[in-house]
């Protein structure tokens, strides 16, 4: 479950451009404060002085992130928090906090909101560069804080490299070795077992004590979701509302939901190409030509000549049919970025596969810097090891049980935390609630919310025709949700603006759509 940050562009190029440009701005910056810092080498610098907020001070810093072109002025500070709470006088660690004040300072709300990012294992320093827009509103009456979730950013990262793209990196057994040296280079300088969700909510509470706000807003994309529904749970008089967007249920193990429910999205997606005649007459059957593809290469990969999206340079590389399902996956999560599928497999299908090659390797690079794997697996070794189980239904599907026994196999040589009796219980508050979640999610799909709004008498779930995963920034969404957090009514909101909202037209070929 990955928030927007790991989402791809619909053409390389766009993300290159992107990029390049944050590379070009940031080098430029770089040489006029080095031409300044020359000009005024021996001038004295005067000490910056803190910013209090409760027991915390925090020093201007600055965040910014590659899907971002800006970046951002705020305060910044560290937390230290014993790593085990059960023992006292044990080792700490430091939370890696940032700040950013409200932008109206007269008149600013003395509950704060803090954002809670996805994975699990991304960094909310990290990805919130890319959704400031977003909060925008909401940001001019109240401070936001970005906490890196233990385990993640620079709250003691826990990463590991990831496997060699070849014939046998997603076997389980290949998995499990990898997991087991991963697990004992992280020991050295940490305990594993206490990086899970219950950690967490812990971390955020002392958060909360440490800047004194009485009560807070949490927002939480993907997993954010379930660190905020159990931070409701465990401090219910310190939730002022709750954001969950693209929500993951309490009662939810999240070892085998992938693969049906990857399926079920693609034929809701697919069927927009199939339902535009000339999609249909140009393309053919999308999931047809997608089973057709994976069949071929899984009987005999392609050796690849692809351009780097990023340098530019000509590679060469083998096209397995398991980097292809992950490509898959991943673009389903962006309707928008899934436009594209059917021609690539269609051009696949063809023996043109440097399109897919060359996506699938920026995505990995970019799956590779975003997601502290370490800590993704002390969250669901601890939490959901019981659902990791196959499932002969799923046999046929893109992604099989490929990612449920690599998991299990992972998670058999993981150090395994403790979670509380109740962690799977349904979320049953009054703490006011809006829920959202798109038509086309691959991985969260609008019956979650359903089940999740069951029990939360002052919860209402918006589902966001055509959307995939994390749709907070989509259409007058950040409208909607600016009005939720002043008024924290989610019922009066008026949604019909999300009827504006259009399905993403399938590209016939790679100029874009038919006109």
């Amino acid at each position: 479950m990955n928030s927007r940050k790991t989402r791809i562009s619909i053409v390389a190029a766009a993300f290159v451009l992107l990029l390049g440009y944050r590379i070009q701005h940031r080098q430029a910056g770089d040489e006029t404060r080095n031409a300044q810092a020359g000009k005024h080498a021996l001038a004295p610098v005067a000490p910056v002085k803190p910013t209090r907020r409760g027991k915390l001070a925090f020093t201007p810093c600055s965040l910014s992130s590659p899907f971002s072109k800006d970046s951002l002025d705020a305060l910044c500070a560290t937390f230290q928090v014993p790593e085990d709470r059960s023992r006292a006088g044990g080792r700490t660690l430091a939370l890696n906090i940032a700040w950013l004040q409200a932008t109206d300072s007269g008149n600013v709300a003395t509950d704060p909101l803090f954002f809670l990012a996805g994975g699990p294992g991304q960094s909310a320093v990290d990805t919130f560069p890319g959704l400031n827009p977003v909060f925008k509103e909401v940001r001019k009456h109240r401070d936001v804080f970005l906490i890196d979730q233990r385990g993640t950013g620079k709250s003691n990262l826990l990463s590991c490299a990831a496997a060699a793209d070849d014939a046998n990196a997603d076997s389980p057994e290949r998995m499990q070795a990898q997991a087991a040296a991963c697990a004992a280079a992280l020991s050295r300088h940490a305990d594993l077992r206490h990086y899970t969700t219950t950690d967490a909510v812990a971390d955020l509470d002392s958060v909360r004590q440490a800047i004194g706000a009485q009560q807070v807003n949490l927002v939480g994309v993907s997993y954010g979701t379930r660190v905020a529904q159990q931070y409701a749970m465990r401090h219910p008089g310190a939730t002022r509302s709750l954001v969950l967007d693209s929500v993951v249920p309490n009662t939810l193990g999240l070892g085998n939901i992938f693969a049906r429910n990857l399926d079920d999205a693609l034929a809701l997606q697919f069927a927009v190409c199939s339902r535009n005649p000339a999609c249909k007459d140009k393309l053919g059957d999308p999931r047809a030509e997608l089973d057709k593809l994976l069949t071929t290469l899984r009987a005999a990969p392609p050796t690849v000549d692809y351009r780097d999206a990023s340098s530019g340079e000509w590679k060469q590389d083998v096209l397995h049919a398991e980097t292809v399902a992950g490509l898959v996956r991943m673009y389903a999560y962006m309707p928008l970025a899934s436009a594209l599928l059917p021609k690539l497999i269609h051009e696949a299908n063809g023996g043109r596969y440097a399109g897919l090659m060359a996506l699938a390797k920026m995505m990995t690079g970019e799956m590779k810097e975003s997601m502290a794997m370490g800590m993704q697996l002390s969250v669901v070794c601890s939490e959901d090891a019981d659902s990791m189980v196959a499932r002969d239904d799923d046999q046929g599907t893109v992604l099989g049980n490929l990612m449920p026994q690599g998991m299990a196999a992972m998670c058999k040589v993981w150090p395994k935390g403790t979670v509380p009796a109740d962690f799977h219980v349904a979320l049953a508050s009054q703490v006011p609630a809006l829920v959202l979640e798109g038509e086309f999610d691959p991985v969260t799909p609008p019956r979650y919310g359903r089940e999740v709004v069951k029990t939360l008498p002052n919860g209402r779930l918006l589902v966001l025709k055509g959307q995939g995963h994390n749709v907070i920034g989509a259409g007058c969404m950040p409208k909607l949700f600016t009005q939720f957090i002043e008024k924290a009514d989610a019922k009066a909101l008026d949604g019909t603006c999300l009827d504006a909202l259009a399905y993403a037209a399938p590209f016939t070929s790679f100029n874009g759509a038919e006109p």
